[in-house]
């Protein structure tokens, strides 16, 4: 090979090693403080030999789903298939067009339905939840969310991810991150879906789980759902749920809402290098804007402490050049 052709063909190898170090591995993300300080954090805890180093065994991450990885309005997503597991589940159930919260559901009226509060929340989640096998739950959950649309959007619910999260996942497990779901959302809501739409496996998701108990059904061994409440996966129950299910303190945490404080309070006041983030939705073009007052996904006491302790706080329509990916056609 003639000397001018080795030099050209080390020169393109170089260039394309050159461009693959330094293409961006948050795209959707501008330039700015809140993707400075993410990236800052990744190369200071992954450099070998520096003080700050944390072996990948250590680097693990925990984020909220609900408001964080995907949206939460105008109500839970998991909220959303109960419903239409109540108009499923109505003809078997004649008693509810006399009883409350089913009454209204089935009326329409989401306002008296919800008039009871969190109690009712969980009257509906645990009726139309309880006595299925973990089969059958999962198979109920995929097939709802094979058809089910965003009654705003009209996009998959799995679609109404954020882009800027997902890449931030990828960019987390390439630096030898192990990445958690800790959400105040249903453990077995969640398991079927999350490998598959952030690449967060079964085993790494904490939720709110109900009762379980095994039996034979038909002569085959099964796991069937309980009309009660095992854990409560929000606010003071997140810290719990990682003990429980992780046994290792996160060195950075990801949330949205009040509901992740303890959370992050929890990641921060570990030893070594620690990483807390806010997604602040303050974006009501391209999504939605809600903070202190808001009924779902609330963001106060957080939001003050993330100025007093100096965590990372995301604006939506400041840092984010994308919300979601783009549309499937």
């Amino acid at each position: 090979m003639k000397t001018h052709h080795i030099i050209a063909a080390a020169l393109v190898s170089t260039l394309a090693l050159t461009s693959i170090h330094a293409a961006d591995p948050l795209p959707s993300w501008n330039d700015g403080k809140a993707k400075q300080s993410i990236t800052a954090f990744v190369e200071k805890v992954t450099k070998e030999g520096s003080a700050d180093f944390v072996p990948p065994a250590e680097r693990i991450a925990t984020f909220d789903n609900d408001g964080c990885l995907w949206a939460e309005q105008p109500m839970y997503f998991q909220f959303f298939f109960a419903l239409d597991r109540i108009k499923i589940l109505a003809p078997r159930h004649p008693e509810w067009k006399d009883k409350e919260p089913f009454a209204s559901l089935l009326k329409g009226d989401m306002k008296s339905a919800l008039a009871g509060g969190e109690a009712s929340l969980v009257q509906i989640v645990m009726a139309t939840h309880a006595g299925l096998t973990t089969e059958e739950f999962e198979k109920a959950v995929t097939d709802w969310l094979a058809t089910a649309k965003h009654p705003k959007t009209g996009r998959p619910f799995t679609e109404m991810v954020y882009q800027p999260m997902v890449e931030l996942l990828s960019y987390l497990r390439a630096n030898g991150f192990k990445n958690f779901i800790v959400s105040g959302g249903g453990i077995e809501f969640m398991r079927p879906w999350t490998e598959k739409v952030y690449g967060i496996p079964p085993e790494q998701v904490i939720g709110s789980s109900g009762g379980l108990k095994y039996e034979l059904r038909d002569g085959k061994p099964a796991l069937v759902k309980l009309p009660e409440i095992a854990h409560n996966d929000d606010k003071e129950g997140k810290p719990v749920g990682i003990q429980r299910h992780i046994g290792r303190r996160p060195i950075a945490a990801f949330g949205n809402s009040d509901g992740d404080l303890q959370m992050l309070q929890w990641t921060a006041a570990g030893a070594g290098p620690r990483f807390c983030l806010y997604v602040h939705h303050d974006d009501a073009a391209r999504e939605w804007a809600y903070d202190r007052e808001s009924h779902i996904g609330k963001l106060d006491k957080g939001l003050d402490e993330a100025a007093a302790k100096n965590w990372t706080v995301v604006s939506m329509k400041g840092d984010w050049k994308n919300i979601y990916p783009p549309e499937k056609k």
